[in-house]
């Protein structure tokens, strides 16, 4: 591995982001709009640097070993078919867009399952279908955040879903980011715009995984994942959405989802992370208008020396608004945590309802867990309440299936099995469920 900067200085994590901005910067042409959206985002990065413990919101997340690493930009590579077959959903084999190290893979992809009302594609291809793009791309509240303004910076493609007004998909829609590993560290920069319409509804997957099998092994070099995903749902639209993490062993994932939620509208995000050696998950909800319906369920397992960080954050502007949080974490070995969830609920929000809740299940003595939900409520007609839990298996549940004939190794792959269970039969598809079932055996050793 190559040493870039010495991490522990403010000004070299200034002068580290300075040169990765000018690796990932684009190298070809772009339409008007792209550039001026690139360049305003190079403009706040510029300003920036990569976050360090001293702030609050990296407080329990070092990012000193990305620091390390040297990351060139990534490269078209041909991908195997072959290598395709084990990340395929049945359920998806006709609507699914594969980006591969977060360029789009068009031989790879297919949408000829999905019915009228949709148009999904890369950038290029729904702009010709969709003249709004512009209107969208870019636009969410926490543009200023400084992986946010990274990926803007580089934008030249994106995976785009445009569900038309009431149309209601039944077909999920599949939302695949491979990633390859080889004897170059490169930076990824995979970006998504979804815009659902009012009253239409939809089933989005979206998928970061490698190929092979490195994701249990480490690749030949690391390589790191900057995501960020857009959704619009507009005025009583649905949008369901599962986030799946499955990168590398040795890799760096950090993602956005940034969601704005428009009046009577419902979003749920089922959120799986299970692979990278540091990964964060940044999860902000806008509600921008009345009675929206917001389901956020997550679950975490991860084990050796794996960080893996949840962040999320929903902001509830208006009445009769609803919220609902549940986030569980499975640690084995070394492995580290951390939870940090906020519900904001203003003046204007009377009448709101939220809930938060996060479990921990440390699996080992070295295990660690760091949890924080917080309510900033000023309003003062709402119903709220939060919370946090962090445990071991119980004795007296491991002895009572002892006692009815189970072995120990059975009891405790039993219970741990229960303890995800609860998030993974959310997912919207079983297949999907049971595919990271088995995941999360191989990461817990169950």
């Amino acid at each position: 591995m190559t040493t870039f900067l010495k991490p522990n200085a403010a000004e070299n994590r200034v002068a580290y982001l300075a040169r990765l901005l000018e690796r990932v910067a684009p190298k070809q042409g772009q339409e008007a709009f792209l550039k001026e959206l690139g360049d305003r985002s190079r403009a706040i990065a510029q300003e920036l640097a990569i976050p360090s413990t001293k702030e609050e919101e990296w407080r329990f997340t070092d990012l000193s070993p990305l620091l390390e690493v040297d990351f060139q930009a990534a490269v078209p590579v041909e991908l195997d078919p072959i290598a395709l077959t084990q990340f395929k959903l049945s359920e998806t084999a006709e609507s699914r867009l594969v980006f591969v190290n977060g360029i789009y893979a068009p031989e790879q992809s297919s949408v000829a399952g999905l019915p009228d009302g949709v148009v999904a594609g890369n950038l290029a291809a729904v702009s010709q279908k969709f003249g709004k793009i512009s209107d969208y791309l870019g636009k969410q509240q926490g543009a200023r955040e400084v992986f946010t303004a990274l990926n803007t910076a580089s934008l030249t493609d994106a995976a785009v879903v445009v569900i038309k007004r009431n149309a209601v998909i039944d077909t999920p829609i599949h939302l695949l980011f491979i990633s390859t590993t080889g004897k170059t560290a490169i930076a990824i920069q995979p970006r998504i715009l979804v815009v659902a319409e009012p009253g239409s509804a939809c089933t989005l997957i979206e998928e970061y995984v490698v190929a092979g099998s490195e994701w249990c092994q480490g690749g030949t070099s690391p390589y790191f994942t900057n995501s960020v995903a857009e959704i619009w749902v507009g005025q009583n639209a649905e949008v369901n959405h599962a986030r799946i993490e499955r990168e590398a062993a040795n890799a760096f994932h950090i993602g956005k989802s940034a969601i704005a939620q428009g009046k009577d509208s419902r979003y749920t995000c089922t959120a799986i992370t299970t692979g990278a050696k540091i990964s964060r998950h940044n999860l902000e909800i806008y509600q921008t208008g009345e009675g929206t319906d917001t389901t956020l369920n997550g679950l975490t397992a991860i084990a050796g020396q794996q960080l893996a960080d949840t962040h999320s954050a929903v902001m509830l502007a208006h009445p009769h608004g609803t919220a609902r949080q549940l986030h569980k974490c499975i640690v084995d070995d070394r492995a580290h945590s951390v939870f940090n969830g906020k519900v904001f609920v203003p003046k204007a929000a009377q009448l709101t309802e939220a809930s938060q809740l996060n479990r921990n299940l440390l699996l080992s003595r070295k295990a660690r867990a760091d949890t924080k939900p917080q309510l900033e409520i000023v309003a003062d007609n709402v119903k709220c309440t939060h919370g946090a839990t962090v445990s071991q298996l119980e004795a007296d549940e491991l002895f009572y299936l002892q006692s009815r004939g189970l072995d120990p190794i059975t009891s405790r792959n039993l219970l741990i099995d229960g303890f995800a269970g609860e998030i993974l039969q959310k997912l919207p598809l079983a297949s999907l469920g049971k595919r990271l079932s088995r995941c999360i055996a191989c990461r817990t050793d169950i």
